[in-house]
């Protein structure tokens, strides 16, 4: 009987064992299982969520381009920190906070146009280019023309499409061309044209030239508008003929501005005198460089020379170290921020492009027509050896 109760009990216990055993399994299966199941739907969230991040990232049409080397030009324009508020008082080279190292984009209309460039001195090249650049863009490449036009009488139409300009042939006989600024539709308009005075300059509709004519042996001349786009190149001559240099026509077509003894005299745009431009005196500020006048003929920039200093030569300058009111001949205050004022040009809406010293190179302000600074912007490393011709909307 003790042997039959002890096989019964251990029967008991191998069953009670087992069930134990099964159990246990089935509750560490489910709990994988459930692991399982969390992790696969995990993982399938993920790559929902990265199949949608890349969808997102590939449609995105604001992204940003990789990265340039250090080395290449970008041809976008860089953000940078607004303009400041408040513009600074001083117009010349003192001590100043150190310049901008790209575009201070404003929410004005206001907008640099393109600027156009020549050499700033004589290297005794042949031909040296005609460049452009627009700050957000890398300088363009234009045509190829005689060095000493190109600084010293070259001038580019209103709407940057073409240019005209005086060359000497081996006979010294000065001819006046035109062509579109790729150097293509090259013509010749006429010969004998004054090419270090009284050189070319465009009327605002970009269609005329005005000019003087010189005799062919360098004696007397005259002064006249030429209809470049005339069949015979037609010219209407001047009556008067005022004793100037460097010509300079206002935007609005009203007003063209001469350098004359030293000063600056306003003339209508038949050649009558309208006014000379208070200031300037034998023995106090003169000027034989003006550079840019606004639209209306009430300011211009200049190269002003200190009195004593002597005033110059003939030959075309268009560096500026002074904006002035032409009704009172007092200087406008500009926001240099401390810096040498080296080139000021007038746009058609009366804001100004202002190009100051920066470090090696420069750098080009935009400013309203009440003096606030609107953006700065870095000028490439390869135009610092040249100067503004130009700039046009």
């Amino acid at each position: 009987m003790n042997d039959q109760r002890l096989r019964l009990d251990l029967t008991e216990l191998a069953e009670e064992v087992t069930v134990v055993d099964l159990r246990d399994r089935t509750l560490r299966t489910s709990r994988r299982l459930g692991i399982q199941r969390a992790v696969a739907t995990s993982a399938a969230a993920l790559v929902l969520i990265a199949a949608a991040a890349g969808t997102a990232l590939a449609v995105r049409p604001d992204q940003s381009p990789p990265p340039l080397p250090a080395d290449t030009p970008s041809v976008t324009a860089t953000p940078t920190p607004s303009a400041d508020p408040t513009p600074s008082t001083s117009t010349s080279g003192a001590p100043g906070s150190p310049p901008s190292s790209g575009s201070s984009t404003s929410t004005s209309t206001v907008n640099v146009g393109k600027l156009f460039y020549g050499p700033a001195g004589i290297t005794g090249a042949q031909k040296v280019n005609l460049r452009s650049w627009r700050p957000g863009d890398n300088p363009v490449r234009l045509l190829a023309l005689p060095e000493l036009a190109l600084k010293g009488n070259v001038s580019v139409s209103p709407d940057g499409g073409r240019v005209a300009w005086v060359e000497s042939d081996d006979s010294s006989e000065q001819t006046l061309f035109v062509a579109d600024v790729d150097g293509s539709d090259k013509q010749q308009m006429r010969p004998y044209v004054d090419d270090q005075c009284l050189t070319p300059v465009w009327s605002p509709d970009g269609r005329h030239l005005l000019f003087r004519a010189v005799e062919a042996m360098g004696g007397g001349g005259r002064s006249g508008v030429l209809d470049t786009r005339s069949a015979k190149k037609t010219v209407t001559w001047w009556t008067e003929q005022p004793g100037g240099c460097h010509a300079l026509w206002s935007a609005d077509g009203r007003t063209i501005a001469l350098t004359s003894d030293g000063g600056v005299t306003l003339y209508g745009t038949d050649g009558t005198k309208k006014r000379v431009v208070p200031g300037f005196s034998a023995d106090g500020w003169r000027s034989n460089d003006i550079a840019s006048l606004s639209p209306d003929g009430s300011r211009m920039a200049l190269l002003r020379r200190t009195p004593g200093e002597d005033a110059g030569d003939v030959g075309r300058e268009l560096w500026a170290n002074a904006v002035v009111d032409t009704r009172s001949g007092k200087e406008v205050v500009l926001p240099l921020g401390g810096r040498e004022l080296r080139q000021v040009y007038f746009q058609s809406d009366g804001s100004m492009v202002v190009r100051v010293k920066a470090g090696s190179g420069y750098a080009v302000l935009l400013v309203d027509e009440d003096g606030k600074k609107l953006s700065e912007t870095a000028e490439p490393a390869a135009l610092k050896d040249m100067q503004i011709l130009a700039v046009v909307s």
